[in-house]
């Protein structure tokens, strides 16, 4: 619920349907696409990742490196890619 002021037409349904379009771009329901390495490098992965302890850890050096503010627009996790590659390895095998 809310209010409306008089004369004043919303486009809210349409413009957050658009925006979410944008940043999803190719990013499938469920998951999460983060940038990796020197050359970061895009990777999806499932959004149950972030309460593993281990990528946690990953995700802490992220918070020490960049606070909150991600140059590429998404998360960017300042690891090496096989390190990476072997976090995520082993969370898929559980």
């Amino acid at each position: 619920m809310g209010f409306r002021l008089p004369g004043i037409r919303t486009r809210r349904a349409s413009f957050s349907a658009e925006q979410a379009a944008s940043k999803s771009a190719g990013v499938p329901k469920g998951c999460l696409a983060v940038y990796v390495g020197e050359e970061m490098k895009r990777f999806i992965i499932p959004i149950t990742y972030l309460n593993q302890p281990s990528f946690q850890e990953l995700l802490g050096q992220a918070e020490e490196e960049f606070g909150y503010d991600h140059p590429m627009g998404g998360l960017t996790i300042p690891c090496r890619e096989d390190l990476f590659i072997e976090v995520t390895s082993r969370l898929n095998g559980q």
